[in-house]
């Protein structure tokens, strides 16, 4: 009898059987693996078996039967296979994922590996996933972040990039991380904002997975009895998982995943998978936040350890600052009671001595030194009040006023002419008020040398934001910048005794009141003094 297939024959040519492929030469000679590889399947072989079977052999019988258990068997062993194939890749996953979860303390990132993990087709293979996290504080499980797609053609876009990628899990979330994160969070801002839930409805089926600490797939969602209509509609999907993340009893968050663009149906294998993955998960992101806000702690505990050391720098500055300033203050008390005798008595033989007795050039000189060493005594104890400004509100006009009053005999005696400007309805400034009436006073008799021919002094005062800004123009004092920063430097000039300290000591009593103060040669307006008067206490430091 002639057969169609080749099963009777020890070796065969190539062409001969249809189901033998290039590469496959061995099977020409060896009969026994030619009949179980191909044979089995090979359509001309099951017209034989009906040829025999046809003939009434005996045989075909047992031969039909030991066919079908093989083929059977044949199945099993490839669905086993396909089963350990897809279990060792979610061995080599869970490692994979374990592994980061184990290595990373940063919260966004731990974040980002669960939900590529839980999406990924490498993965869990999910469509879309809600991350929601519990806020303790506020009582509340709160929308954090998500990730999937919102149609069908994202969908296909993603799959393609990540098929062309071939990328592994770890490399998947960095690159959400790095590209993605904050474009998906804005994705999904409308939905997030939504999944608020307060954890003191226990009605809600969210809580209530939650609080049962076990997975929930819910099914026909859109008329479940426990799901509320608005959170189905807001999901828009009819079938989702919700995955509580419990860490050591504790509720740390929830995962709502669903597969809105496949709608493939979520198994039970599906379910207790994604329950073994949420274990380290939770953990994960419960070490994170633990992290982060011992990062905050210990931010905070330097910050405070940085502000202790300032303060205990200050307390010594001020120390040396008072001991200085009573030293001062001590020595220019002593000296100024015989000065103001010495300089009574000079000035009253002064004035009684006529012009033509040559004692009076003596008794000039020394009634102009005396003057000058009762300005410098001033300075002196203007330096030692000036450790102690005490504030307070005053009018803007006063100010002014009180300074112009006091240099108006100097300002007179060298012919300046004041002008003053300032803007309607000032509101009052927060200063030491004779400590800026000597800073004003001090810059109208300025140390500088040299008067011009435009002896003008252009007071302006006006307001600028929560600040009132006084300005003062000497037209006729021209000096160049880098001088004028000089007698910013107290002593810096000492070819007369206190020379150079009156801007100097203005600059470090503003500084203490933490008024900005500019002082700037114009080769066009002259010497230009800007100063910011605070009008709130908080303004101060």
């Amino acid at each position: 009898m002639e057969w169609e297939c080749c099963w009777n024959r020890d070796a065969i040519s190539v062409g001969e059987c249809p189901n033998i492929q290039a590469g496959e030469d061995d099977l020409l000679t060896s009969k026994r693996r030619r009949i179980l590889e191909k044979c089995s399947d090979c359509s001309n072989f099951k017209h034989d078996l009906i040829r025999i079977e046809n003939e009434s052999d005996p045989v075909a019988t047992l031969v039909s039967l030991f066919h079908g258990e093989s083929q059977r068997q044949k199945i099993q062993i490839q669905s086993l296979a396909s089963f350990l194939d897809n279990k060792t890749l979610q061995i080599r996953f869970l490692h994979e994922l374990g592994y980061v979860l184990q290595n990373s303390v940063d919260l966004e990132e731990v974040l980002s590996v669960a939900l590529t993990a839980i999406t990924a087709g490498k993965g869990f293979g999910m469509n879309r996933a809600f991350l929601l996290l519990k806020d303790r504080e506020a009582g509340q499980l709160k929308g954090h972040m998500a990730i999937g797609p919102r149609n069908f053609e994202e969908a296909v876009h993603t799959w393609d990039e990540i098929i062309q990628n071939d990328m592994d899990l770890k490399t998947l979330a960095q690159n959400f991380r790095q590209n993605k994160l904050s474009a998906e969070r804005a994705k999904f801002h409308d939905i997030l904002e939504q999944l608020t839930f307060s954890t003191a409805n226990k009605d809600h089926v969210i809580i209530k997975a939650l609080d049962s600490k076990r997975p929930v797939l819910i099914e026909d969602a859109f008329h479940h009895p426990d799901v509320p209509s608005e959170f189905a509609r807001l999901l828009g999907v009819d079938t989702f998982l919700l995955m509580p993340l419990v860490s050591r009893s504790r509720r740390v968050g929830m995962i709502i995943a669903d597969n809105c663009i496949t709608h493939r149906h979520i198994t039970e294998e599906d379910m207790h998978s994604l329950e073994s993955f949420s274990f380290p998960v939770a953990f994960a992101i419960e070490r994170a936040s633990l992290y982060d806000k011992l990062q905050v702690e210990l931010d905070r505990v330097t910050e405070a350890g940085k502000k202790l050391k300032e303060q205990q720098e200050l307390i010594v500055r001020m120390e040396k600052m008072a001991l200085v300033g009573r030293i001062t203050s001590s020595i220019a008390h002593s000296v100024r009671n015989p000065l103001m005798i010495i300089g009574g008595f000079a000035r009253s033989l002064l004035k009684n001595c006529n012009t033509a007795d040559p004692q009076r050039e003596f008794m000039e000189s020394i009634v102009a030194e005396t003057r000058h060493l009762e300005s410098v005594l001033d300075e002196i104890l203007n330096y030692a009040d000036s450790l102690y400004p005490t504030r307070d509100f005053w009018d803007v006009g006063q100010l002014i006023d009180t300074a112009l009053r006091d240099a108006s005999d100097q300002l007179t005696s060298l012919g300046y002419a004041t002008v003053c400007t300032s803007d309607d309805n000032l509101p009052p400034v927060y200063i030491d008020l004779k400590q800026i009436s000597y800073c004003l006073r001090t810059m109208l008799q300025s140390d500088i040398d040299g008067i011009g021919e435009d002896k003008t002094i252009v007071i302006t005062a006006y307001r600028s934001g929560d600040s009132v800004v006084l300005r003062v123009e000497d037209r006729s004092r021209r000096i160049s910048q880098e001088d004028l920063d000089r007698l910013l430097i107290p002593f810096s000039e000492t070819r007369d005794l206190g020379a150079g300290l009156g801007l100097a000591l203005c600059k470090a009593m503003l500084e203490k009141q933490g008024v900005p103060f500019e002082a700037l040669a114009d080769p066009l307006k002259g010497t230009v003094y800007t100063i910011v008067l605070p009008t709130h206490k908080e303004e101060q430091p």
